[in-house]
């Protein structure tokens, strides 16, 4: 079964967007660990820092689970903290290139690096290239870090939008932000994802 959702655009146009059902997904036998997830990380929108400087009762809670102080970074905390909450194995980090080993890698942007096919931006590795379903992560890659340094879940993706749930960002997306938002973003603006 497909679920369709019509996004209003502020420019004033619309999206039909179509993504998979999590729970009627046939093919996905991960499919009640995802709907787990989702509830989870959906649960924790508008959890905000309480001065701005990666504090808060709850966003030191996701500190906490990977082992780092109050005042780190916590996207790839919030991250690991949420599937910890679902059941799904993790790697407890706050360091977000951890979020992607080779064999749970199932889409990169197009590069040439890794296997990715210039053609499709799909990986040709262990993993069957898939398209990303909700839960999965995904990974933006900053040059000047020279790395993936932000990560948040897919919630919804179309090929070229993602609707996301990340924490550490804000309203304007940055890296360092001051709690979980839904965010849209531009599929190109991706560089890894990460299977659940």
């Amino acid at each position: 079964m497909k679920v369709f959702s019509v996004l209003v655009l502020l420019s004033g146009g619309w999206l039909l967007t179509q993504s998979p059902s999590i729970s009627d997904s046939s093919s996905d036998v991960n499919a009640p660990a995802r709907d787990r997830l989702r509830a989870v990380y959906t649960g924790e929108l508008g959890v905000r820092e309480a001065t701005g400087r990666n504090d808060g009762t709850r966003v030191e809670l996701f500190l906490h689970y990977t082992h780092l102080k109050p005042g780190n970074p916590w996207c790839a905390a919030f991250v690991c903290w949420c599937l910890g909450q679902a059941g799904i194995p993790n790697p407890r980090t706050g360091y977000c290139p951890n979020l992607f080993p080779k064999n749970k890698v199932i889409w990169t942007r197009s590069t040439g690096i890794g296997g990715a096919s210039s053609r499709n931006s799909q990986l040709t590795t262990r993993n069957p290239p898939r398209t990303p379903l909700p839960g999965d992560i995904f990974g933006i890659y900053f040059p000047e870090k020279g790395r993936i340094a932000h990560v948040g879940f897919v919630d919804q993706w179309d090929g070229k939008w993602l609707i996301t749930v990340e924490g550490n960002t804000n309203e304007s997306g940055s890296r360092e932000g001051d709690g979980v938002y839904r965010k849209r973003r531009l599929v190109s603006s991706i560089s890894k994802v990460s299977a659940v």
